[in-house]
């Protein structure tokens, strides 16, 4: 018997399983933070693509996660294998995974805009796919883990944590590999290489420490022991009709057009706005430090509010640190906008933390409507969102520069490509996290609601 599977409901889960678990998130956020932070940069300023049709790459790719996502959550939830419905896919994709995030970075070898194009389109495509395979029975197995709504913040927490070591790595890791490898497309593919074997190996220790409950794979309805299981497009139109998770997903896409718009604007706002690009990695590590620190603040707030009122106040924290960063000059001392970076850390990490700890509490009330558990559907479509919500962040910065005048290649940028850069950096995520925080004040999930859901469920 694996850790924790005879645990009841009310049993906290070790918190060497929590890390062991939060090592996936790890290892997906290394892919994720690279492609934010630096895959825009890469294809316009070291393959050579207009940065248009970089930003494209990535929203092109969601076409495919728009099917493969949901299809991808909903085969996990029906799968039968003796060995789980969830964790063999660890095994699986680990290895692909690695092999072609390694893809990603290789040069082309080709000559004209359409031909580089499509081969870092398939690269990404494939990376995608397989990605797929691995983060959605990943997090469909979290509710199933966590059962109780404090517990799924503890856990969330723990994944937060390998998330901020993620893109730590990759912001600081991924330039410092580059010039060890000895810089330009080289330097690149070098660094695509090692990072490809760090993002494979976690996955087998998920695996490791992992567990599935049998009972949850029962399905009942109003009582009966008579199994439901809905078809894939009738479970697609009862989560369409779910109006709490409707709101979460809105919410969750805004939030995360933000988080991505600033990773993929900071290496250009430091490099052009700023004139230090050698700062980028040191505001990427102050920032991330204040998510780690601010994090132990928000899993306690979580605890005794609820989470949208926590979700807001990140929001809004983030949302004056990112007004610092626009009015922020050249000119000015250089920590000022190295204070401002560290400071909105503190609310950064609410945008990714608190709206995966609630979709476990909306799986619960389609659960007790529905009869059914549709866990890997859920995160399915919730793992499809954040990437959405990434591309159309990297796609809408990659138009504007262009838009924009920006000068392709480096050099100096006309007055139209530096503002257009400090906005997209400060003012267009602020709108956004805005957006996010009216979509929280109607979302009707709190601590209450979701304790009447579980009683309902033991009943």
């Amino acid at each position: 018997m694996s850790a924790g599977e005879g645990a009841s409901d009310e049993s906290p889960l070790p918190a060497w399983l929590k890390a062991g678990y939060a090592l996936g998130d790890h290892a997906t956020n290394i892919q994720l933070a690279t492609i934010s932070l630096f895959y825009l940069y890469f294809l316009s300023e070291v393959v050579g693509l207009a940065p248009s049709l970089a930003g494209l790459v990535l929203l092109a790719g969601r076409g495919v996660d728009a099917v493969t996502d949901p299809w991808m959550g909903r085969l996990s939830d029906r799968t039968t294998w003796r060995r789980g419905r969830r964790r063999p896919y660890f095994l699986i994709a680990a290895i692909p995974f690695g092999i072609t995030f390694t893809w990603l970075w290789t040069p082309s070898g080709l000559s004209g805009d359409t031909a580089r194009f499509a081969f870092y389109l398939f690269a990404y495509l494939a990376n995608t796919v397989c990605s797929t395979m691995l983060a959605v029975p990943y997090m469909a197995l979290l509710p199933e883990l966590a059962l109780g709504y404090h517990e799924r913040t503890s856990m969330n927490t723990f994944r937060m944590v390998g998330v901020v070591a993620a893109i730590l790595l990759a912001a600081t890791g991924m330039p410092w590999l580059v010039e060890r490898f000895g810089g330009g497309a080289s330097g690149w593919a070098g660094a695509g290489l090692l990072l490809g074997v760090w993002v494979a190996v976690p996955w087998f220790v998920v695996h490791a420490v992992s567990f599935e409950r049998p009972a949850l794979r029962t399905r009942t309805a109003n009582g009966s022991h008579t199994p439901v299981e809905d078809g894939f497009f009738a479970s697609f139109r009862r989560l369409l009709a779910h109006r709490s998770y409707r709101l979460l997903a809105a919410l969750f896409v805004t939030a995360r057009i933000a988080v991505d718009v600033v990773g993929a604007m900071l290496i250009f706002y430091f490099s052009y706005w700023v004139g230090r690009p050698e700062d980028f990695s040191l505001a990427m590590a102050l920032m991330l430090g204040g998510v780690v620190v601010s994090l132990p603040v928000w899993m306690h707030l979580a605890r005794t509010r609820d989470k949208r009122t926590v979700f807001i106040a990140g929001a809004l924290w983030w949302s004056a640190m990112l007004l610092g960063i626009f009015f922020y000059q050249p000119d000015q001392p250089r920590y000022v906008v190295l204070i401002f970076a560290g400071l909105s850390g503190i609310g950064y990490g609410v945008a990714d933390l608190i709206p995966w700890s609630m979709l476990g509490d909306v799986i619960d009330e389609d659960q007790l409507e529905g009869g059914e558990r549709r866990d890997g559907l859920y995160a399915g479509t919730f793992t499809f969102l954040r990437k959405l919500g990434g591309a159309l962040g990297v796609a809408l910065a990659g138009l504007a520069l262009d838009a924009a005048g920006f000068a392709r290649g480096g050099g100096e940028q006309p007055e139209s490509a530096l503002l257009a850069i400090r906005v997209l950096a400060g003012v267009v995520p602020i709108l956004f996290l805005w957006i996010a925080c009216g979509i929280a004040l109607r979302y009707p999930l709190g601590r209450a609601r979701h304790a009447e859901i579980q009683a309902g469920l033991q009943r």
